[in-house]
């Protein structure tokens, strides 16, 4: 059955792979060319299986009936204290093919769940600037908290940051909406 589940050590390649592909569509004309075409799943397959051995509670993906990876997240503690924010939604991306149809949405609200049972009832979320996608997470609640640059692989880029004072509002909002594909 398609939907969101914990990511498993097993799952690194997929992630790896996603991670590549998405940021080469995403950033394009954002992040320099050099920075793209250096990317490599292979190399990003070590970084997700360090993570996911250490833990998989933060991470979260989305599998379609054949068993493929079409989306994944990561959460986890606020990294900058500075910011009046408990938890922090640290990635989220969705394979191109698979967008528009819900499954960054499943995949945010398993993310704000676990943040919520984590002791982490306000998150922020970073989103560079000239990404479209942005606009999802105003979609999903979030109000645009703060903008500053960001070292993104040595590069500086405009970013926002979206962020949810209470992410409980947000988990009540999809319960009442009764949409069954929210609950993780």
């Amino acid at each position: 059955m398609s939907g969101v589940r914990l990511a498993r050590i097993i799952d690194a390649p997929a992630i790896a792979a996603l991670e590549v592909e998405t940021w080469r569509t995403a950033y394009a004309g954002i992040l320099s060319d050099e920075v793209l075409v250096g990317m490599s799943s292979v190399g990003r397959v070590g970084f997700w299986a360090d993570q996911l051995d250490r833990s998989t509670r933060g991470v979260w993906v989305w599998e379609d009936n054949s068993g493929s990876i079409l989306g994944f997240g990561q959460c986890g503690r606020q990294f900058d204290r500075t910011l009046p924010f408990d938890g922090e939604i640290a990635m989220l991306y969705v394979h191109p093919d698979a967008q528009d149809c819900g499954i960054g949405r499943q995949i945010l609200l398993a993310l704000l769940a676990t943040l919520l049972t984590s002791e982490c009832p306000s998150a922020l979320a970073w989103v560079l600037r000239a990404n479209p996608a942005r606009f999802f997470f105003e979609r999903m609640g979030a109000r645009l908290f703060v903008e500053r640059q960001i070292a993104v692989v040595g590069q500086l880029v405009d970013a926002q940051g979206y962020g949810w004072d209470d992410v409980s509002v947000v988990l009540e909002q999809w319960v009442r909406s009764g949409d069954s594909s929210a609950a993780p």
